[in-house]
């Protein structure tokens, strides 16, 4: 079964709201960039945290036959990025998103509502 980006986006988000992420940002990156059609942004208050947040958002993902294409700095757990073609997934220590900042360095793309209603 294919999902759509904004169904992905869903999942991502409920799984995360599901293990208590912080401040879930959505932006929809589609009119600015080519590499994906939304990033799903959120936080976690350590590294553990982090990490449970990420593997839920994999396990509810994978329960819909949706694999991730890349996974990066889950043994950090200070920034997790998901890959899942159209949908990337941030999820960050405060520290880490405070510094990177993404959404100044996006900030030309619209922030969806979450859960996303497109």
């Amino acid at each position: 079964m294919s999902l759509s980006p904004q169904a992905l986006v869903n999942i991502a988000v409920q799984a995360a709201k599901d293990k208590k992420a912080e401040d879930i940002t959505v932006l929809d990156i589609r009119k600015i960039s080519i590499i994906a059609d939304y990033f799903l942004i959120c936080s976690g208050r350590s590294s553990t945290h982090v990490q449970a947040i990420v593997e839920n958002i994999q396990e509810k993902l994978e329960e819909k036959n949706i694999n991730a294409l890349r996974r990066e700095g889950f043994r950090e757990g200070e920034w997790v990025l998901l890959d899942y073609g159209d949908v990337v997934i941030h999820v960050f220590q405060e520290a880490e998103r405070q510094f990177y900042n993404l959404e100044r360095l996006w900030g030309d793309a619209p922030v969806v509502g979450v859960p996303v209603n497109i």
